[in-house]
């Protein structure tokens, strides 16, 4: 009788072994075959705008925001890539590496602003972006 739990409890665990097994090799997937990334990014958040703080929210699906880079990266499954943002179509841009979902921008002078962001591939190529323009109360005080 003891003999044969044991070989009921050594069969559920080899059936639940080649299970999970079977579900972790099928989460990998060729990057070509891989579902196109997509950004959403929001409105910011009207609490900290009206004293001159943009938060704007985003998120990232079908790629993860990682500081990886270089040619071989590119063929990493999931996708890896980051961000780049630039604000009001200066010269100049940031990337970010931080998967925290929000921008925050202080210290912006009164106005409309534009802010571009671009999910972009790990060397930069640019893999889908949104804009977003708002209005600040201009730079406050305290934050």
């Amino acid at each position: 009788m003891l003999a044969s739990r044991y070989a009921s409890v050594a069969t559920g665990l080899l059936l639940a072994a080649n299970a999970w097994a079977q579900d972790v090799s099928s989460l990998v997937v060729p990057a070509e075959d891989e579902p196109p990334p997509k950004l959403i990014v929001e409105q910011p958040l009207p609490g900290p705008l009206a004293n001159g703080v943009a938060y704007i929210p985003y998120r990232v699906e079908n790629l993860r925001i990682l500081p990886i880079g270089g040619p071989s990266s590119r063929e990493v499954s999931p996708r890896v890539g980051h961000l780049h943002i630039t604000v009001d179509d200066l010269p100049w841009q940031w990337a970010d590496y931080g998967q925290s979902n929000t921008i925050i921008l202080i210290n912006l002078p009164k106005g409309e602003h534009k802010v571009l962001i671009q999910a972009v591939d790990t060397e930069g190529g640019v893999l889908t972006s949104q804009t977003v323009t708002f209005k600040s109360p201009g730079k406050s005080t305290r934050l």
